[in-house]
């Protein structure tokens, strides 16, 4: 009951903070999920959570898409995103890459875990880095930006950083880049999602039925709340203070110690 109220909590200030931020659901769910789960559950789980959050905020502000954008940068990351998807797919995750001991405790680093490790803490420092944020990308290279979005989606769900870099600096109103970045966000996950099932329905979910309804929850409630709260907040200082957090939590996986 601890892991399903931590994750719980964690989800819907999660969902609140992406609603209105463009900082990703995904790539602050999955590390919290592989602290408590097997990687290939917290996978599933954090793709499923993301999904149905999309949906959600989807309906709150699907109207608003600006559909060219949407073609080309969504389609590259529709292709890209099966691509990351497969590769992952073909990562056996009891591949251990290092082991050392720590107290005389034998600690196991396995090669899955280091790669999302890695590409939690690139993307966690891209968000904290100002350089990058003021970055800006003509929209000609909105098929690359896609791309790259959709590669990283589907390998390790970490996809927003990326997006965000690409989109935001188009002039686009709040409420047509959060459209936007909502629908190809969900484009993503369902190419990814359906790549993760052809391995993902062999596993036992009996034990995690609750856990995934109340993440489903308490992302939908996340995404009430920051759609109520869109025009009002910004959250610049707070973005900052996550970041950090998940560069911490990324090296605590990445030397094995969660």
């Amino acid at each position: 009951m601890f892991e399903i109220f931590i994750i719980s909590i964690v989800t819907f200030a999660a969902a609140i903070l992406t609603f209105f931020s463009g900082f990703g659901l995904g790539t602050i769910l999955t590390p919290v999920m592989m602290i408590f789960f097997p990687t290939e559950i917290a996978i599933a789980f954090t793709g499923l959570v993301h999904f149905s959050n999309n949906i959600f905020k989807f309906l709150l502000v699907g109207k608003n898409i600006d559909k060219k954008i949407l073609l080309r940068f969504g389609l590259p990351s529709v292709i890209a995103a099966f691509v990351g998807s497969y590769i992952l797919l073909l990562i056996d995750d009891n591949i251990v890459i290092f082991s050392y001991y720590f107290f005389d405790k034998k600690i196991d680093v396995i090669l899955i875990k280091f790669l999302i490790s890695i590409l939690l803490i690139i993307f966690a420092i891209i968000d904290l880095t100002p350089q990058i944020k003021d970055l800006h990308f003509d929209k000609k290279y909105l098929p690359l930006g896609g791309f790259l979005s959709g590669f990283f989606g589907g390998l390790s769900g970490n996809q927003g950083a990326l997006r965000s870099a690409f989109l935001i600096k188009h002039g686009q109103e709040k409420s047509v880049f959060v459209a936007t970045t909502v629908a190809i966000s969900s484009l993503v996950d369902i190419t990814r999602l359906s790549v993760y099932s052809t391995n993902f329905l062999n596993l036992n979910y009996s034990d995690f039925y609750q856990l995934g309804f109340l993440s489903v929850v308490s992302a939908v409630a996340g995404s009430f709340v920051g759609n109520r709260l869109l025009k009002k907040v910004t959250i610049e200082q707070i973005k900052k203070i996550v970041a950090l957090l998940l560069i911490l939590i990324g090296i605590f996986l990445l030397i094995g110690v969660l």
